[in-house]
């Protein structure tokens, strides 16, 4: 259950009050059905596809299935296949453009019922979905009569997926090599760093998950392998604080430490990379990811990155190109109720391990030199457009643009 606060709001209409008075599950699970039975559904059999791809979903949102989307677009760019940005109520692109709605599962029916039917009509509709769990909840079927096929981020969550759509998974990774992180001219003495202290940022957001984000275990990390040290800096990089206030009170009592610090400001883009520039490590803790967007961007720049040998991370991540973490699996829980399914599991990572790889690279710059440039040799060879072309491609869609250069020629 999340830890948003919902009081109510005397200007709304008496069945909205009603409404928001219910349980957050239960309002949860009627939208889900509702939509479900209201929305337009795909044409079939799946139309052929022409034009290029129109590209709809969390266009505007600061969330993973967002960036995913605005990466999508980047990449087919690079890929010089025409895209199109498809809102509620705006221009409709070409007939026969296929569209790649980035929204979960659940959320299909809704999303498709704002678009509204002649958005679909004539048009092969593919989901991109992500998730960060070996198995799905339930209430993901109601996506499945929605979709001609689906792409996910990593073998990871295909996995998962795949007995659900059999044979209709397709891995497609976000490009983020066609749009590495562009940050700006700031430096560290603009976000208040000691200069000759070692930084280690940790860097998340709270409506992802606050267990399986899993900042305590950094923190512990953090302090077995330097105690209070101040040349040894832990800075936790926080998005959407304020959306859940009990996550981050609990964080800060964690974190109230002489060498921890919190950033929980907005940034425009190029100074939350640069900021992330400015550090020496990135360590990512976490208990599952679909894709792991953050470590992706680290190692972009040239960052040793430091993270759990789990779920989708591992198909851009090995001991080659970054510090991994070993883990054992137990029971997922999330008391937000999110991320949970019958049987799941993840990971617990081995906070010892962590310490140890934390001090290494701390140690020895010449470690982390090497680690990072390893580590940005690797994102760019395995994370540039080659996927993303051949799905294209498996929608019967031609590609020719530059995207496919010789700097992507190790994928």
């Amino acid at each position: 259950m999340s830890d948003v606060i919902d009081r109510p709001d005397p200007s709304l209409h008496p069945l909205h009050r009603l409404w928001r008075g219910l349980p957050q599950a239960t309002r949860r699970r009627w939208l889900i059905q509702g939509s479900a039975l209201l929305a337009p559904r795909p044409d079939q059999p799946a139309p052929p596809a022409c034009a290029g791809i129109a590209v709809a979903g969390e266009l505007d949102r600061a969330s993973g299935l967002g960036e995913g989307a605005r990466l999508m677009l980047h990449g087919l760019e690079a890929l010089g296949v025409p895209a199109w940005e498809m809102r509620r109520g705006g221009y409709l692109p070409p007939g026969g453009a296929p569209l790649v709605l980035h929204v979960n599962a659940p959320h299909m029916p809704l999303a498709l019922l704002r678009l509204g039917r002649p958005a679909l009509r004539g048009r092969r509709v593919v989901g991109y979905w992500a998730w960060e769990l070996p198995v799905v909840p339930a209430s993901w079927r109601a996506g499945i009569a929605f979709v001609h096929e689906v792409w996910v981020p990593s073998r990871f969550t295909a996995a998962a997926l795949e007995p659900l759509l059999p044979g209709r998974v397709r891995v497609v990774p976000h490009p983020v090599a066609t749009h590495p992180p562009m940050p700006s001219a700031l430096g560290r003495a603009a976000f208040g760093l000691p200069m000759d202290a070692v930084v280690t940022l940790v860097s998340f957001s709270l409506a992802s998950s606050f267990e399986r984000k899993n900042p305590l275990g950094a923190i512990a990390a953090h302090r077995a392998a330097f105690d209070d040290r101040m040349d040894r800096v832990l800075l936790l990089r926080v998005g959407d604080s304020h959306h859940f206030p009990a996550d981050f009170a609990a964080l800060r009592a964690a974190a109230s430490r002489p060498n921890i610090r919190i950033d929980s400001r907005t940034l425009p883009a190029a100074d939350h990379y640069a900021l992330m520039a400015a550090c020496d490590i990135v360590l990512s803790l976490h208990r599952s990811e679909g894709f792991g967007l953050v470590p992706a961007e680290a190692m972009l720049l040239g960052l040793p990155v430091i993270a759990t040998d789990w779920s989708g991370n591992v198909d851009f991540m090995d001991a080659g190109c970054a510090a991994m973490v070993p883990v054992r699996l137990i029971p997922a829980h999330d008391p937000r109720g999110v991320f949970m399914a019958p049987g799941a599991v993840w990971a617990e990572p081995d906070v010892v391990a962590a310490a140890a790889h934390l001090v290494r690279l701390a140690d020895d710059p010449a470690a982390r030199r090497a680690l990072g440039q390893a580590g940005q040799a690797a994102a760019m060879a395995r994370l540039g457009p080659k996927p993303l072309a051949a799905a294209v491609r498996g929608l019967g869609l031609a590609v020719h643009g530059p995207g496919l250069s010789s700097a992507y020629s190790a994928q």
